[in-house]
């Protein structure tokens, strides 16, 4: 049975590799490694960042949380065609008309050098973190299925290994292409996943589907609250704003959704990837969500089927093995590995040699020296990714979805709320920027950092806890972003004002004194 499963996954991985290598064999210079020269069908770009939103995350730590809890979290789907309205509408014009491949590259020309390499650090480390998260819940799927038990982390490593380096060099020789192709595929192959396991599922349960809704319905699996507005605690307003920012991220300053649909070959075929995408992930999402409401309701039926102690984040990986039949479950742990290797190497190499190497080294490389540049790259941060993955291993049974969401707040609310001040007024200057993001990204930190734990481990020592924030985590990033655009807002109005006054007191001064005391201002 292992042996069938071992085969299924394998032979998955070996079309996955044959492609990246078709695409490895096609002469490639640096744009073409970038944005393929902006010839890819816009309905693969959609299916490919459709790959990027079902990530492991959501094929594991999805149903993990509506196990354990209920909907609260899918309110992020629900505010799903917001994002994709702004995306295309604001976004996806602005990228395409600025003909720049770096997302970041515009905020250099509204702030300065600083802007630019600040929302690109947050970006690389970000992305880092994502793969290795993403990594790390591939290993504890697919130890069960190598015959490994969940606590076996020597296996969960090698697992994190092995995929980490398939997942570079697929990237690393194919580019772009590879990275949109591969994830056509493996967008095809994450949607099958999903409807054999519910459809396990609804036969293995006595009663089927009336009995799974009588039981989450006794026990409010499908409700979305709290609806309270207490802020020290998760609740459906907190997703929601959370949910929001994420969107506006993921299509206004996410490199690697932002990259695809600039290599889309029009704006139209762009647009129309983009709600492929949108709408193929809601419904897909719905499916993750109803699959832990479901697990939960048939190992409330048949408790035995479960062992004492499994964590949240490994009851799926356990019904995918041991109840699926062999060979699907094979094709369904395919589909996790389809979900954990798309790509954001790719994107990440990109602004590495856009706003780094030509940046502050070399402005004007040349097409070889620019595409050494891109693969040594792709290298490092495919090494870093998996070194987050390993120690991903260390933290014990924390659900993953609110470890990487806290992650990502932290991360990205500062750069979210510098690009949405640089929208809001063209009287914000640097300084002003600069000193508002500093607030926003420290207001974040704190409480982020006072409330975050990895295991049981607190980041925040007991000898602070008088300063600790009141607030729950999941309202740094949300909190973080409106903070720095209202202090950007006030100190143009404030200084702006100051200027008016200085120019009206000036106006009422003698002729020959106004001169002086402009160049004295000047000064």
């Amino acid at each position: 049975m292992q042996f069938l499963n071992i085969a299924v996954v394998v032979g998955y991985l070996v079309l996955i590799v044959g492609v990246g290598t078709f695409f490895a064999l096609k002469k490639k210079d640096a744009e073409g490694f970038m944005v393929a020269h902006q010839t890819m069908p816009g309905w693969a770009v959609g299916l490919s960042m459709f790959g990027s939103y079902i990530s492991s995350i959501s094929f594991l730590a999805n149903p993990a949380q509506t196990f354990a809890g209920n909907w609260m979290f899918a309110a992020f789907t629900l505010v799903t065609p917001i994002g994709l309205w702004i995306g295309t509408s604001i976004f996806l014009k602005f990228y395409r008309r600025s003909h720049m491949v770096s997302a970041y590259s515009h905020l250099e020309n509204r702030f300065g050098p600083w802007a630019r390499t600040y929302a690109v650090f947050a970006y690389l480390i970000l992305q880092m973190a994502r793969t290795g998260t993403i990594l790390f819940l591939l290993s504890q799927a697919t130890v069960p299925l190598l015959g490994g038990q969940a606590s076996d982390l020597g296996l969960a490593r090698i697992i994190i290994v092995v995929v980490g380096v398939l997942i570079t060099f697929y990237t690393l020789f194919g580019g772009i292409e590879a990275v949109v192709w591969t994830g056509v595929i493996q967008s095809i192959i994450l949607v099958l996943g999903p409807v054999i396991c519910l459809a396990t599922i609804l036969l293995k349960v006595p009663g089927g589907l009336g009995e799974i809704m009588s039981i989450s319905v006794a026990n409010d699996k499908f409700s979305m609250a709290p609806y309270t507005l207490d802020l020290a605690i998760p609740t459906f307003w907190l997703v929601v704003m959370g949910a929001l920012l994420e969107h506006l991220r993921n299509w206004g300053i996410d490199q690697s959704y932002i990259q695809r649909y600039i290599a889309a070959r029009s704006e139209k075929e762009a647009a129309r990837g983009i709600w492929i995408a949108g709408l193929l992930y809601m419904p897909t999402a719905f499916v993750f969500w109803f699959i832990g409401t479901a697990l939960f309701a048939y190992y409330k039926v048949l408790p035995s089927h479960l062992p004492a102690g499994t964590a949240p984040d490994g009851v799926f990986p356990h019904f995918i093995v041991f109840e699926v039949l062999p060979g699907l479950s094979g094709l369904v742990v395919a589909a996790i590995f389809a979900a954990s290797m798309d790509s954001n190497l790719n994107s990440m190499a990109t602004l590495t040699l856009m706003d780094g190497y030509k940046r502050y080294f070399r402005p004007h490389a040349g097409d070889r020296e620019s595409l050494q540049v891109l693969w040594g790259s792709t290298l490092f941060w495919g090494a870093m990714s998996i070194g987050w993955g390993l120690f991903l291993t260390l933290k014990g049974a924390t659900t993953t979805i609110q470890f990487s969401a806290n992650i990502a707040g932290l991360l990205g609310g500062g750069v979210l709320g510098l690009f949405l001040l640089g929208l809001c007024s063209r009287r914000v200057t640097s300084w002003m920027a600069a000193v508002s993001v500093s607030v926003g990204v420290l207001l974040i930190t704190w409480m982020t950092l006072s409330r975050i734990k990895v295991g049981t481990t607190a980041f925040w020592p007991q000898s602070w806890d008088g300063w600790k924030s009141p607030f729950h985590e999941m309202l740094a990033g949300p909190v973080g972003t409106v903070i720095i655009v209202l202090l950007g807002l006030v100190l143009a109005l404030l200084f702006s004002r100051q200027r008016e006054t200085d120019q009206q007191h000036e106006s009422t001064l003698p002729s020959d004194e106004a001169p002086q005391l402009s160049a004295e201002r000047s000064s």
